[in-house]
């Protein structure tokens, strides 16, 4: 009988135990009191305070459903540390907790998706130059000027999320990045643009007045390949001839340019060619690593050289050519194509 009212008690025990910790379970109520920043863009650490949040297991943007990483092992019942995804999308959402017990509880949250430009098409324009820039959270974009003129827009033809379609206008500037405006607010673009008419040209869709064709080897004018307008100035480098090609004959003045400028397409493989004028140390002979471009094969470059690393005028401040020559080619001829030879002051 002993034995018997022993198994009751124990079983009784057991049960009340599995009862308590069920409750226990059921009545935890998690609960946020505050989120710190209430709004922030990706990457940026999030502190939320509160109760029961120790047994939080999955952290989610409601938009588009995107995980939130964090260590579990640092959480609190008071407190969670998480950074907002890099994919996180903009705008208006809840962050939706969920913890062991799979209860979900969510705050309200925004995330900032500043306009962020990682390419352009193009770094020269012209008046109604469109150009197309691509990067993320470009398709609230309401507003785009100059860094360097905030009262002079540049005009918004088309946006995606990552695509922006701008028209330029006419200035008076040389050269300028730009401030771009959406919802969360006003970012500046790394990459700065050139207006082509307050440049240097030397060459675009033809050559300045007063220069021309200043090579050995074919060279000459393409309506066939260019980067810009209607046509680009193409150069072939025989087999094994070092040949060079280039533009003068106008004698020129070095009037404080700051950069060299120019769109080059390659050939059929990598090469290196090498910048020089006949004021450089060693006139059209100088071959050396300050004055050597790497020019990726098959597609369009763009080059923004300082002219002071080029030593174009180490011999004097005049000029009358400039050239690119090659070491080589070895094994074939190479033809590259050059839009948009431009110095900028």
């Amino acid at each position: 009988m002993k034995n018997y009212f022993s198994k009751i008690l124990t079983l009784s025990i057991l049960a009340g135990s599995l009862f308590v910790s069920s409750c226990k379970d059921d009545d935890v109520n998690p609960s946020v009191a505050q989120i710190y920043p209430e709004r922030a863009a990706s990457n940026t650490v999030l502190t939320v305070k509160g109760a029961g949040l120790s047994d939080v297991v999955s952290i989610t943007f409601e938009t588009g459903s995107v995980p939130a990483s964090f260590t579990s092992t640092f959480n609190t019942d008071g407190a969670i540390l998480f950074r907002v995804p890099t994919d996180a999308q903009p705008g208006e959402q809840n962050i939706i907790f969920k913890n062991r017990s799979g209860k979900e509880f969510k705050v309200p949250f925004y995330v900032l998706g500043y306009p962020a430009v990682t390419t352009v098409s193009n770094y020269n324009f012209k008046k109604d130059s469109e150009i197309t820039l691509t990067g993320k959270n470009l398709g609230d974009v309401t507003k785009v000027t100059f860094t360097a003129d905030t009262l002079t827009e540049v005009s918004i033809v088309s946006s995606s999320a990552t695509s922006l379609v701008l028209k330029f206008p006419a200035t008076t500037l040389t050269e300028s990045s730009l401030r771009i405006t959406n919802g969360s607010g006003t970012t500046q673009t790394s990459q700065s643009f050139v207006a082509l008419e307050n440049a240097f040209q030397l060459f675009t869709d033809d050559y300045a007045p007063g220069y021309e064709n200043a090579s050995w080897g074919a060279s000459g004018i393409s309506t066939d390949v260019f980067k810009t307008g209607t046509a680009s100035k193409f150069m072939t480098f025989g087999k094994g001839a070092w040949s060079q090609n280039g533009i003068g004959w106008k004698n020129t003045a070095n009037a404080n340019f700051k950069y060299l400028s120019f769109w080059i397409k390659g050939a059929s493989q990598d090469y290196d060619l090498y910048i020089w004028s006949q004021q450089s140390p060693s006139g059209f002979s100088t071959f050396a690593d300050y004055n050597k471009i790497k020019v990726p094969a098959n597609v369009w470059t763009y080059f923004k050289i300082d002219v002071s690393s080029l030593q174009l005028w180490a011999n004097g401040p005049e000029w009358n050519q400039i050239g690119w020559r090659i070491q080589g080619p070895d094994s074939q001829d190479e033809t590259f194509y050059i839009d948009d030879v431009i110095f900028i002051k």
